[in-house]
């Protein structure tokens, strides 16, 4: 094993140490949301005490406060994941804002009849919906790329989709439910021959990786934070400056605006230009509190840990005879979902939690995906790294227990 001290880890989750049902927590839910580690509870806090305040426009001391936390945590951002610029990271309440965002302000203005947008077979639906939306608009065409029985992308069919009519991508990084990591660095670099610009959900890629958008070359990519031990409400739209300052802005109201008359507005600059109202202040603060936790950490290390709790889970699931591990990919992170043969998953998550393991049932807002499986729902455990091989364990035997009340 990779050498990560995982007790050291979980005595940052205050959430970790409680009982459910009688039973130590087990928590398995993570590419749901995440926990919160105690640096960003206590800065939550200590906005909330003694810095609350609108932000912006006040020139009093409190809003001033507030407005330089908040920038602070824009600029975290932007280190984070090593933008150009600040302006480019833009503060959405989380990747479905930040894909509806795009779809709007760029694909409305720059999508037309009979163009062609490409997304994947095992996209959240939110990276599909607002696509088509947009399609039914503009009376474009939505191309998805097909799958194997593994549950990975055939990147040769991708290759062939591109063409001249080809208007924009929308992938994403690691599948929310099957946990497979897509090459989307070669995809980009696919639809660049043609000029055509990439989005990357990088939900949960962000947590689970380490993100470079100026390696990566996207033109935008888009994540929550309350899947990288943040609050909800916190999340992150980058886009290439270039690209965002053409765009339409996708929310009007205050703080977006320069000028406003009854005959015209003109809009604010970047990032302004996409934060119509008041943001989501102590949830970005947030944000910017989980990167420093993040950043205090060994990346490399904590990946590799949560690598091998993958697989070790596979291992130990994959040995239970009835159990189906659905997505098999070569290249995985964080996720295993499976099914049980003649066992609901909610009946599955059900006996779970009442073992204290939480674990999530149901089509995990993918059912393409589970269309293509053939199955209704599956069961997914999804890892931290404060998560144990110990953990692990429990979670197999507690499937065993599933398979004997049903038997």
């Amino acid at each position: 094993m990779s050498n990560w001290d995982v007790e050291k880890i979980r005595r940052d989750f205050p959430v970790l140490s409680q009982k459910v049902n009688g039973n130590p927590l087990v928590y398995l839910d993570n590419a749901a949301s995440s926990q919160v580690p105690n640096i960003v509870i206590e800065r939550g806090s200590e906005y909330l005490k003694n810095e609350h305040s609108n932000i912006h426009r006040g020139v009093h001391y409190l809003s001033q406060k507030a407005t330089t936390a908040y920038e602070g945590a824009r600029e975290k951002v932007k280190r984070f994941i090593n933008a150009k610029d600040v302006k480019e990271c833009i503060f959405v309440r989380g990747c479905t804002e930040g894909i509806n965002l795009v779809a709007y302000g760029y694909g409305r203005k720059f999508i037309g009849e009979g163009d062609e947008i490409i997304i994947s077979a095992m996209e959240h639906h939110a990276n599909i919906v607002p696509w088509q939306m947009l399609a039914e608009e503009k009376d474009c065409i939505l191309r998805v790329i097909p799958m194997n029985q593994r549950g990975e992308l055939i990147i040769d069919e991708y290759e062939a989709m591109l063409n001249e009519r080809t208007k924009f991508v929308s992938i994403v990084h690691i599948s929310n439910a099957l946990g497979t990591l897509n090459p989307v660095k070669q995809m980009i670099e696919s639809a660049h021959k043609f000029g055509v610009p990439v989005l990357v959900d990088a939900a949960q890629s962000v947590p689970h990786s380490i993100i470079d958008v100026q390696d990566l070359d996207c033109d935008f990519l888009t994540f929550s934070g309350h899947k990288m031990f943040a609050p909800t409400g916190s999340g992150v739209l980058y886009g290439k400056q270039e690209l965002l300052e053409t765009m339409n802005p996708f929310m009007g109201g205050g703080d977006m605006i320069r000028t406003v008359t009854f005959e015209k507005t003109t809009y604010a600059g970047l990032p302004s230009k996409f934060e119509a109202g008041t943001p989501a202040i102590a949830s970005n603060i947030g944000l910017g509190a989980a990167i420093d936790y993040l950043n205090s950490i060994d990346r490399q290390s904590a990946i590799a840990y949560e690598h091998e709790l993958v697989e070790y889970a596979t291992e130990k699931l994959s040995a239970i005879e009835g159990v189906r591990i659905i997505g098999t990919a070569r290249e995985k992170a964080s996720v295993v979902s499976f099914t049980i043969e003649n066992v609901h998953p909610h009946d599955i998550g059900t006996i779970l939690d009442q073992q204290g393991i939480a674990v999530r049932a149901g089509h995990h807002c993918a059912q393409p995906v589970m269309q293509f499986f053939q199955v209704p729902a599956t069961a997914r455990a999804s890892f931290a790294f404060y998560n144990t091989r110990e953990e692990v364990d429990v979670l197999a035997d507690a499937v065993q227990k599933v398979i004997e009340v049903f038997a």
